[in-house]
Parts: structure tokens; sequence; C-alpha cells
């Protein structure tokens, strides 16, 4: 052989070629077919159905074969061995077509391949009756894009992939390699820089701090959840009641070695927990693969992989599928707003701004430290809106919770003037995020009926959670932080200066039926010296739980779905750490034992009153008593269902007790204290209205009927009139 080699030869030496099938495997002229191959790991390779050895091309790892075209298969095996004596076969990667439809690249170029992780990736394939792996990645800017991994030594030079042209698509069809290899993608930049990606697209990964990809399976995982997916699909979820216990696995509990425990031991033991308490959901931190332990999951680098850090994704798919049969909703923390910077993901992707913003006045987010997606870009839309169906597809999560949306929906959001570009029009307004969230919303509710988009949103923009046909952003809910943040900090107030912020408490139903709200007390409450609920409680120790259980008796009777972090339902003293597990062995106090009880009789109030859950999004379901007496810290209301049938809600928020406190009433009748959190069985001192009691017709409060109460002190009660 000469020692002359071609350009396009010295490109795949150089692991720089656009197209290696231009010069890799079978190529026939006439009568001829010539095989070439590259195999940088072998010492001599052969052609195996008729044992013909391919020449190697002097100096190089280039190994050729001229023979007659009928005497070779279209997809022929290869015999090689290494330098070590050992022989392998393998079918030669560069001798199949193309493997990816044309109409899939299509649909994902045009933004509207709603499962693009259905293709792009890794995936065990079929190619002419012979098995391997299908690889797909985007990446339009590369001159040269390999894979690398366990199987050729991560030598990027061995597997260079085959581009699909001006989609920016590469694929290569491995055969032979099987499920468990671990894989990422070598990318050359269009200015010659080489970097190590994972895979955008990747199911499972390798367990921090490594970063490889892994070649999964297709899911042979057996559901059996059926009656759950089913009722989901049909339910009236809005008139339904729904208490989420917001969780953080890698905190919840560790086992004895203080380690993490798998996915399918949280199952059993969070369900326990969950339904004696009488939670009808969870929602899980980000479970999405991320590098960084105290991210809590929030800076995702896998946002089509369960982390490992629990287990693989048929241990989440069990853990999902367990607490269905157990008749308890999975809803879980998606993050598109921001990604993080990390040198293997998807930063600079490609060599360039590919899935972020290239002017770092609209790619960055300066308080996180985090870059923004392009929600402009067609690819950009499709990848996150795949991943979203994904998760509710693939793992029959019941919902999202999209965090950060603020910071989505503003151009200047928590920047400075001159730090930021306006939208076309002048405005504020991030146009194509606002698009791409309609998109997202429109698109998971037509496909999965019943599953709940619920926006983590701070400010006034309107109708977030009203339908996109509508003008809406086309959410099922949204977070009310300005309830959360006005009832907080009145509650941290000392009782005696708290009739100078009544106002805290009846603001928010000025505006509590303008969307469809959740009442969150969140895991950001109770970290980054915030305290723990229990620490925000004003008083001595009495005190402290004497309104939380006020708290707590408010929020369930307020109208909006509830969301309490773990460790809220024990009134955990310090605050969260994801270091640490919580702090279990407080539930043994009786204090903190009484918070629970009354949880979850507060749960089963909620589940069992149709008037504390059927109308909690529309002006019907509520109306005040007396909002205006600042001067004792009372506040009295109704909760109302469709029938009509009243709760009547009264709130003491100091610790004086009032005895001989009227109220006027709807109906003559006789009154029964359902709920009183100063029970002793909840640690309180146990006053209250013992006896029902029979209204009188004496005028109060502009009602003909009304009827006098014993308010515990920094004490909640709930009567219902007897029918």
């Amino acid at each position: 052989m000469t020692n002359t080699i071609p350009e396009a030869l010295q490109r795949i030496i150089d692991a720089r070629h656009h197209d290696p099938f231009e010069v890799l495997g079978r190529h026939v002229n006439g009568d001829v077919c010539r095989i070439r191959v590259f195999m940088p790991l072998a010492e001599k390779v052969m052609l195996q159905e008729n044992r013909q050895e391919l020449l190697r091309n002097d100096g190089t790892d280039f190994f050729e074969l001229e023979i007659p075209a009928d005497q070779v298969s279209e997809r022929y095996l290869l015999e090689w061995q290494d330098k070590y004596g050992h022989t392998h076969q393998s079918y030669d990667p560069y001798c199949f077509p193309p493997q990816l439809p044309e109409f899939d690249i299509h649909l994902f170029s045009e933004g509207k391949h709603r499962h693009a992780y259905r293709f792009f990736g890794s995936h065990p394939h079929q190619a002419d009756g012979i098995g391997g792996i299908l690889f797909a990645v985007w990446a339009p800017n590369a001159t040269r894009v390999s894979i690398v991994g366990t199987f050729n030594q991560w030598d990027g030079r061995a597997h260079p992939m085959r581009s699909r042209g001006g989609s920016g698509v590469w694929e290569l069809f491995i055969p032979g390699l099987e499920v468990g290899a671990l894989y990422k993608f070598e990318i050359r930049a269009q200015e010659g820089h080489i970097s190590l990606r994972t895979d955008p697209y990747g199911n499972q990964f390798q367990c921090r701090p490594e970063t490889a990809a892994i070649v999964v399976h297709e899911s042979e995982y057996v559901w059996r959840d059926e009656g759950w997916m089913q009722s989901r699909a049909t339910i009236n979820w809005q008139q339904q009641p729904m208490s989420v216990y917001e969780i953080h696995l890698g905190s919840w509990r560790r086992d004895q070695q203080g380690e993490f425990l798998n996915y399918r031991e949280i199952a059993h033991q969070l369900c326990n927990h969950v339904k004696r308490i009488g939670f009808t959901h969870i929602e899980l931190l980000p479970i999405t693969e991320h590098p960084l332990d105290g991210s809590w999951g929030y800076q995702t680098t896998g946002y089509f992989a369960p982390t490992s850090r629990f287990g693989t994704p048929d241990d989440f798919r069990y853990f999902v599928d367990h607490l269905h049969r157990n008749g308890i909703g999975v809803l879980l923390d998606w993050v598109p707003a921001h990604f993080p910077r990390d040198r293997h993901a998807l930063a600079q992707f490609d060599g360039s701004a590919l899935y972020e913003h290239q002017d770092p006045r609209k790619g960055e987010h300066r308080d996180w430290g985090t870059l923004i997606f392009n929600f402009g870009r067609n690819e950009v839309r499709n990848f996150l809106i795949s991943s979203a169906i994904y998760w509710l597809e693939e793992f029959h999560i019941d919902g999202l919770r999209v965090d950060a949306v603020a910071s989505m929906l503003y151009l200047d959001y928590s920047r400075e003037p001159g730090d930021w570009v306006p939208n076309q029009y002048g405005g504020r307004e991030n146009l194509e995020a606002v698009d791409f969230l309609r998109e997202l919303n429109s698109v998971t509710h037509d496909l999965h009926p019943g599953t709940l988009m619920i926006a983590e949103e701070s400010t006034a923009w309107p109708q977030v959670s009203r339908p996109t046909w509508l003008g809406g952003l086309g959410f099922s809910m949204k977070w009310n932080m300005g309830w959360m943040h006005d009832t907080l900090s009145y509650m941290s107030q000392d009782p005696i200066y708290r009739h100078y912020h009544h106002d805290l408490l009846t603001f928010g139903l000025l505006y509590a039926f303008t969307e469809n709200f959740v009442l969150p007390f969140s895991h950001d409450e109770v970290v980054h010296g915030k305290g723990s609920m229990l620490d925000k409680m004003p008083g001595d120790e009495w005190q402290k739980f004497a309104n939380l259980r006020l708290l707590y008796t408010y929020m369930y009777t307020y109208p909006g779905k509830k969301l309490l972090f773990m460790g809220c339902e024990f009134a955990q003293g310090r605050e969260w750490s994801d270091d640490d597990a919580l702090d279990w062995s407080q539930q043994e106090h009786p204090y903190h034992q009484g918070i629970t009880t009354l949880l979850t009789d507060l749960n089963q109030l909620y589940k069992a009153l149709p008037a504390l859950h059927q109308i909690e999004f529309e002006y019907p379901g509520f109306d005040w008593i007396d909002c205006h007496d600042s001067s004792q810290s009372i506040l009295s209301y109704l909760r109302k269902d469709r029938d009509g049938r009243e709760l009547l809600v009264v709130l003491n928020f100091t610790p004086v007790p009032r005895e001989d406190y009227r109220i006027g009433v709807n109906h003559a009748g006789i009154y029964r204290e359902i709920m009183n959190s100063d029970s002793e069985f909840y640690g309180g001192s146990n006053m209250g209205n013992g006896p029902p009691l029979a209204s009188e017709e004496t005028s109060w409060m502009g009602r003909d009927q009304s009827i006098n109460l014993t308010l515990p002190p920094l004490g909640a009660i709930i009567l219902q009139k007897e029918f």
C-alpha cells in the first residue's frame, strides 16, 4: 500500500471529517466493492464471511479490501484482533444506511415532535435483523461528532457519526453494542476545540461525580396502576381535595449508614407515612439528573433521566406505581427556566450557544449563575416539551410543578437597567417564553388529560392558570406566593402587634379567585437562614406550637389546594438541611405529636367535607362573616359547598381567650364544634365550645341569627350546623 494518505483519509485520522460514511464502509464501483475500515484498536482485520484479510494502509489504522461486489454482503461481519491477541467480531457500523426517518427529523426541526426522546439519545435497535444501539444527537454547529465509551476506550476516532445535513442531527448505529455501555459524545467545534458531552436525551447516568450516560433497555416494567390512570383522566380535579406533601428524597430518610435509600425502599416507607397523615399527593423536588447534591435538583443536566442516586429508571417506575396503587398522586418539580454551566452538559454544547442565548443579557441568570434556554428556537422548545411529555408518559407522573416561571416571563427579571434586551415591541415581556409556556400546557393537557401543570409564579402576571384560548398561559394552578408571604409575615409578629397588620390576612381575598391557587409552605421557607416553620412563630414553647396549629388550620380552611414541605407535619425544630435526614425522633415529643395529629385530622376533614374543597377557585365557596375585628385580631368566615352547606371558621390570633364572642350566622339551628386547634389532643389548653350551640334571634354582623362562642387562645375553631 502507498504511504501517500489522501486528504479525506487524513481527516478521518485527525478526527475532523464531517461525513465519515464518504470514506468508510462499503463502496461499489461497477463490479468492484471497496471495503475500508478505520480501527485504531486493531492489529489485524478479516472479512468473516470469506476469511479474506483487509490490508493495513502503511502507517495508519486504515484497513482496506477490494473484492468483487457479488462476493460480499451489504451488511458484513468483521473479525479482528487487538494488540493483546484477543479476537473480536463486529458488524461494520459504516455499512448501514441512515436509520432515522426523515419525517422525525423534519418534525423535530419544526419544533413539533412530541416524542423526540424516542429517537434521540441511545436506543436498542434492529437494522436488517442485526441488533445494536442507535445513537442520535443534535449539534448543528459541530464539524464532527463521535460516540465514545468503554467499548472503544473513549477514542473519538473510532466511531464518528453521520451528519443528517442541515437538520444538525448526527446519528450512528453501532451493531453488537449492548445495554449497559457507558458513553458520551465527543464534539469538535468549528474553531477546532474538542469537548466531551453527556447525552442531552440520556435516560440514565452514572452516579455523581461521574457523568457518562448509560445505554438502557426499553423498559419492560409492568404497570399495575390502571385504575388510578383511568380515574385521573376523567375526574374533575378542581372539585377534589388536594393536599400535597413536598419532599426532597435525599434528606427525607437515610439508611443506618447515612446513605441514600433506593426508590423502591422509599416508596413503601413514604407511602405508609403519607397515607397515615392523609395527604393526597406528594411533590418531589427535582429528581431529574443533576451533578451537585446541594442544588436539590434545580440545576438539571439530565432532562430525561431519574437521578441514579436512588436507583434505576425502573426503580423509579416502581416508586410511582406503588404510590398510585395506594391512592397517592405524584407530582414532580421540573426546571425549564435555566440550566447549569457544567461543561459536560448543555452549556455551549456544540461549541456555540445552542440551547442558550449568545447574548448574556438574554442568556444568563445573574442570581443563580445559570444559563437561560433560548425559547425562540424550535429544537430547544421541542427538547423541553418532549422532556415534559417523557415524565408524564414514561413514568405516569400526575403533574409538573414548573419552577421559576416569573424568571421566564420577564426579560428584565432580576436585572439592572441596561442589562436586558427589550422585546420587539420595546416591552419587558419575554414573548418567546410566553409562547413556549402556552404550547407546553396545551400539548401536555391534550396528550394526557387529567395531568396538572402548576406554576411557581410570584408576580401579578394575569391569567397564569386560565386557558390559552382565553389569553391565559394555560397552567392548571399557580402557587399563591402573595398569600404565603403575607401570612408568614403576619404570623411572625408578636400577637400584641398583630392588630396593626390585620390587612395582611384580609388582602388576599381581593385576588383569591383570580387564579387557581395552591397555598404553599414549601422548602424555600425553611432554608437559607429562614428557620423552620416553628422558628417563625413568636412566643414561648407553648405559644409557638399554638401559633403553628392556628396557622395550619387557617391554611386548611382558606380557599386553595394545600402544600407542606416535609418536616412541617411534625414541626421539625431546626431549619431543613439537605445533608441530613429529618429529625424523626422529635415525633416522640407530645407537642410535636400534637402537630401531626392536628394535620391528620385536618386532612381528614378537608377530604370529607365538600365545603372545604369543592369550590376552592370561585367566589361562591367563601364568604366573610367578619374581617374587620382587627382590634382583637379575629377573623371569621364561611366555607360553602355546591349544595349550600356551610362551615363556620373563627380564628383568634392572640393568646387572650375570648369568651362570649358573638358572630352572625345565616341559618337558625344547632351548631357543633367539629375542630378546635386548642384541643388537648393537639397539645392545647382545651378551651372551646363543648356542647352544641343553638343560634339566637339576635341580629349580628348583618345577619338575623347569631351564636355566642368561646374562642381559645391562639386557636381556631370550625363549626358545622347540624341538619
